[in-house]
């Protein structure tokens, strides 16, 4: 056993040496190639002594095959130290911006929650948690938010508010809320679904290809026989396991599910084709047609790498259906690859990693999850040089465009679900802050506010402007927001309290630069003594996962 473990070890240091793209000797770790070198905060003890099919257990419960662990790409012994493959996009924070220089912010509307589920995962297994892991506007948008219903035509309502900025005392917070009109699910269109499964090797086990199984299972009970349902899978091929179901036909939709498994390599690239060819041939005009993609986004065969998979999803986007991402499993997953399918996919992508949120995602926020009310969405907020010399936006670094792109109806934006929460948040500075805003002096100087011509912007600090359009639209629409000083209270509501302390935790996870005073304890202690905390169990395990982090 000792000349075994002596040499894996002996191994993974040669691999490391000769790999070396960065890597450091700090245990703890940090990225080579977008793969994490670390020592777990548990222990891993082997079951069996035999060398076929032993099992290594960790302390915290968690148990792994060496087939699984080659499958991964994990290499575990008794050091407790494993190769991590997972792959997430890298994240330049944003940093400030002047408005002389630069008076639009631009972005795409995101109501992925993936980045935060799986967050909780790695706290709860006690990992290393990967600062390109956390995408704080996803922890912000996993908690829903009272904001005013949506009234008349229009399929969300906006809301703003100023409030003191909770760790830098030279600037403000802006909150920027959407509410979505909710639907009536009696009355909801027609379903054309299509499940698309990984049963690849890699989505053996329980938490990966079982959550799959019984996370659909759970959605079947919601349908009836108005949808049409269909099973395609892929693994070193695909297969259409059955199509065009009423989902009426629960038994025996549910025993197609059941009767899945895991075996071979990832052919991901003919799974999303044929999906798309299905929900194509069982197109309901006016109707929720999505594909359902349930993977760790590990793909080995076929078209793998994400730039080609992501044009193949922009490309078949264009027939009105949408794909949304179910994220499973650990050790492995592509965040990356996910996300990136999910946003070109015109879908929304959730990462589950149990069965209540396999419930939260498919049952609860069903409406959300399947139905949109307004696509490509883009917001654009526009500083007044007057009154602000600098902001910046917290979160949606991947979500951010051209200030030209937003009225270019050409360029996509976001989707926004049935009863959705859109929650976006400013820093700014305002003219007289002693916050220091790196800028450039033009000879060409902002609008005097006094000249008559201009007498309608005095006293503006910003205009929030959305576009968005209709599910099945092709032209887009113009809301203005304007913002001044009387959205400024001294004191911040539950909703902006919340969500500034949920920001405020995701920066000192990211050991963001721009944390200022910021602590978890302040933290901690300022989010459990809200109201909207106490009846609320996804605020409360919040709060319990902040805990564990600052121990």
């Amino acid at each position: 056993m000792k000349k075994r473990t002596l040499t894996i070890v002996i191994s993974l240091i040669m691999v490391i040496s000769l790999c070396g793209c960065g890597a450091k000797d700090d245990a703890k770790g940090d990225y080579a190639s977008n793969r994490n070198y670390q020592t777990t905060d548990y222990s891993v003890t082997k079951d069996t002594a035999a060398d076929s099919g032993a099992n290594y257990k960790y302390s915290n419960g968690l148990v792994a095959t060496e087939a699984t662990l080659g499958v991964d790409g994990m290499m575990m012994y008794d050091g407790g130290i494993d190769w991590n493959t997972e792959e997430y996009s890298h994240i330049d924070e944003n940093g400030w911006k002047s408005v002389k220089v630069t008076p639009f912010s631009t972005f795409a509307a995101d109501v992925d929650t993936a980045s935060y589920a799986n967050l909780r995962r790695m706290i709860n297994n006690g990992q290393y948690i990967p600062e390109d892991a956390v995408r704080i506007e996803e922890l912000i948008n996993y908690f829903k938010y009272d904001y005013k219903a949506p009234t008349g035509s229009d399929p969300f309502s906006v809301t703003t508010e100023l409030a003191p900025c909770p760790w830098n005392e030279n600037t403000q917070l802006l909150l920027v809320g959407v509410k979505a009109k909710d639907i009536d699910m009696s009355e909801r269109k027609r379903s054309n679904l299509v499940f698309l499964v990984d049963v690849s090797g890699s989505m053996e086990g329980a938490d990966r290809l079982g959550l799959v199984q019984s996370a659909f299972k759970l959605l079947c009970e919601e349908l009836d026989q108005n949808d049409r349902i269909s099973l395609v899978t892929y693994a070193s091929g695909d297969r259409v396991v059955f199509e065009g179901l009423s989902g009426a036909n629960k038994k025996e939709i549910m025993q197609h599910v059941e009767d899945l498994f895991a075996s071979g390599g990832t052919n991901g690239s003919a799974g999303i084709q044929t999906a798309y060819e299905i929900a194509e041939k069982y197109y309901i005009e006016g109707g929720n047609n999505r594909i359902i993609l349930a993977t760790d986004g590990d793909l080995n065969i076929g078209i793998t790498d994400e730039g080609s998979l992501t044009r193949l999803v922009k490309e078949k986007a264009k027939s009105g259906v949408e794909l949304s991402v179910l994220g499973f499993g650990w050790g492995n997953i592509s965040d990356s690859r996910m996300e990136a399918l999910a946003d070109n996919g015109n879908g929304n992508y959730s990462y589950i990693d149990s069965l209540t949120e396999a419930r939260k995602v498919l049952v609860d926020e069903m409406g959300g999850t399947l139905f949109t009310v307004a696509k490509d969405v883009k917001f654009q907020v526009e500083f007044n040089p007057n009154e602000v010399k600098g902001y910046r936006l917290i979160g949606y670094e991947n979500r951010t465009m051209a200030a030209e792109d937003f009225a270019d109806d050409s360029k996509d934006g976001g989707e926004i679900g049935a009863g959705h929460n859109v929650t976006v948040l400013y820093e700014i500075a305002l003219k007289d802050s002693a916050q220091e805003i790196p800028e450039v002096e033009s000879k060409y100087s902002a609008k005097d506010p006094e000249a008559e011509e201009n007498s309608d912007i005095a006293g503006e600090y910003l205009t929030v402007n959305v576009r968005y359009k209709e599910p099945n639209g092709d032209t887009s629409k113009l809301l203005e927001f304007p913002v001044d000083a009387s959205k400024y209270q001294e004191t911040m509501s539950e909703n902006l309290s919340w969500a500034a302390g949920v920001a405020q935790a995701g920066m000192l996870i990211r050991k963001s630069e721009y944390a200022g005073t910021s602590t978890m304890e302040e933290v901690i202690k300022r989010l459990s003594n809200l109201d909207i905390v106490q009846n609320d169990e996804y605020r409360q395990e919040f709060c319990e996962l902040m805990k564990k982090i600052n121990k």
